[in-house]
């Protein structure tokens, strides 16, 4: 599914005045593609992906989704920096929740969640509960969950950035592997340059508030991608050239940070 985001603006009341957080950011994410999206803090890449995932509406603009759906699920799933899962649930339960809200037969949900629940790694692990894993893990579930809805978009918004170094790294190579099986189209919020370049096809790098996209960086790095590519001189080039786009924006959203909290 290709996501088109034409002349994008959106706006917010803090503190009884107007906040613009996205300007006119314009963004094609093609089908089947891994985008990472970059840029400082409160730059509006969250707001951008909630406007993309339907859960905020731009306060102008327009959004668009183009191709013919894959399957019978939703055009668009989160999956969020904190794992959502519900607590009383068991992993099969927590994988199984879209089919089941979809009204899909017991059976049918459970089945379609042990296929993916095996696909993450978790076979053994059906029946226990969120506080008896480890983040790691529970990040997995969270990702089964999500492809278990059968989405045509997965949405991801620093879904790794909660795990110890060791962890992030083998989950980053994990979440490519599962990406590569159901070439899902993928937009990913990241604030890592190292995690935009590893993972991504492309980086859409935004400017500080209020955010825009001000450059796409191809990334044409093979695939499948592994560790041993953040040693490579090519992956070292494209951190530096992602780094120079996005330092610039940097000073920019601190100094008005630093200006704001001065006021």
């Amino acid at each position: 599914m290709k996501i088109v985001a034409a002349d994008i603006s959106k706006h917010f009341l803090a503190r009884g005045r107007k906040v613009l957080a996205l300007d006119n950011a314009n963004l094609e994410v093609q089908d089947g593609e891994f985008l990472t999206l970059l840029g400082p803090s409160g730059c509006g890449k969250s707001t951008l992906l909630q406007i993309i995932g339907g859960m905020e509406s731009p306060s102008s603009g327009t959004l668009r989704f183009e191709g013919q759906r894959s399957g019978s699920g939703p055009i668009t799933t989160m999956v969020w920096q904190r794992y959502a899962l519900f607590p009383w649930r068991s992993v099969k339960d927590n994988v199984a929740f879209g089919c089941e809200v979809r009204g899909m037969s017991r059976a049918r949900r459970h089945e379609r969640a042990q296929q993916f629940i095996d696909i993450v790694g978790l076979k053994g692990f059906e029946s226990a509960y969120p506080h008896e894993l480890s983040g790691g893990m529970q990040q997995r579930v969270a990702l089964a969950r999500a492809i278990c809805n059968d989405p045509d978009v997965l949405l991801m918004d620093e879904p790794l950035a909660a795990l110890d170094a060791q962890t992030r790294a083998v989950m980053q190579i994990e979440l490519l592997r599962i990406w590569g099986q159901f070439r899902k189209t993928v937009v990913y919020v990241t604030h890592s340059i190292e995690e935009a370049v590893l993972l991504g096809d492309r980086i859409a790098v935004m400017t500080a508030r209020p955010g825009r996209v001000k450059e796409i960086i191809a990334v044409p790095l093979p695939r499948p991608r592994t560790l041993d590519m953040l040693t490579a001189p090519e992956f070292h080039a494209l951190a530096d050239r992602a780094w120079r786009s996005i330092k610039d924006e940097f000073d920019k959203a601190y100094g008005e940070n630093s200006q704001e909290a001065s006021a």
